[in-house]
């Protein structure tokens, strides 16, 4: 912001967090910062400059106001202090600037978890061995989050839920909505139960060749889901006259990415996952008639 602005307080959520509105284009905001909300009250106002702050990020419409005003008002003081701890964490990791979704997405997630945890409630993520693999330094940070959560409010944090904090961590860093995280692992896990069907196979969840498969697969669906990625494939005549099986099964699978995610997928794309298939099923045929060493 280029110069001083002052802001009238709304509702004060906690010492560390206010919401206001005002500025020079008189637009809602939430403020976050050490201290911000100590000694405030409704009516009161914050200066721009004023060195607590830390963070402060504006609700674009009147809904996502009145969606933020009934969060912040049911939010446990404890679950906003251990998300600035975790937004912390994430902020040490990934240097720059968070998606301001996650300051509200994140606390609603976890006082959502523990209220199922403390409920009894069973929390089962299908994706959970993609999301470990897509995703390792994001769940690695979510693992913390979770010891955190569970020393906190003294509960056990299941590993599933570890999972689907992963999905915060990412999208804090990608921009990417969590929604979109979880439609592309949903594609996924689809486009791979199609190829274990129609090669009657199942995958090791902790081979290489499922790791290798997974990923590429991840890919594809993210650059389907941020088209501003453009890829292009020189070979791809070669590979549509040489691997005609494996670019017939990969025609497939993107006519069932066009399906989910809406979008046309381009014949690079087409031919990149016909090769990466005529590799994996090459592998595995190698390795299946290797002689076996006699004990």
């Amino acid at each position: 912001m280029s110069g001083i602005e002052l802001f009238t307080v709304v509702r004060v959520i906690g010492n560390n967090v206010v919401m206001v509105n005002g500025g020079k284009k008189e637009l809602e905001y939430v403020i976050l910062g050490k201290g911000i909300g100590f000694g405030a009250k409704t009516g009161g106002t914050i200066s721009s400059d004023d060195e607590r702050i830390e963070k402060l990020f504006r609700l674009e419409d009147r809904e996502q106001w009145s969606q933020a005003h009934h969060l912040l008002e049911e939010f446990d003081p404890l679950v906003m202090e251990i998300t600035d701890q975790i937004l912390n964490l994430i902020g040490q990791e990934f240097p720059g600037t968070l998606n301001d979704k996650v300051y509200l997405a994140l606390p609603s997630h976890i006082q959502f978890t523990i209220y199922r945890i403390r409920k009894g409630m069973d929390i089962i993520n299908p994706f959970l061995e993609e999301t470990r693999i897509s995703f390792p330094k994001e769940y690695d940070i979510a693992a913390k989050a979770a010891e955190i959560i569970g020393q906190t409010f003294h509960i056990e944090v299941p590993e599933d839920e570890i999972g689907f904090l992963t999905y915060h961590v990412y999208s804090a860093v990608s921009h990417v909505p969590v929604g979109h995280l979880v439609k592309a692992s949903n594609v996924v896990g689809s486009l791979v139960k199609y190829i274990e069907e129609e090669r009657q196979t199942t995958f090791d969840r902790g081979s290489m060749d499922y790791v290798r498969l997974l990923m590429h697969l991840r890919f594809s669906v993210d650059r389907m889901l941020n088209q501003e990625i453009h890829v292009d494939n020189p070979f791809a005549e070669q590979i549509r006259t040489k691997f005609t099986y494996e670019y017939g099964m990969a025609a497939r699978l993107a006519a069932m990415m066009e399906k989910e995610l809406g979008k046309k997928v381009p014949e690079a794309e087409i031919c990149f996952l016909a090769m990466h298939l005529y590799r994996l099923f090459t592998g595995r045929l190698q390795q299946k008639n290797q002689p076996r060493e006699e004990s």
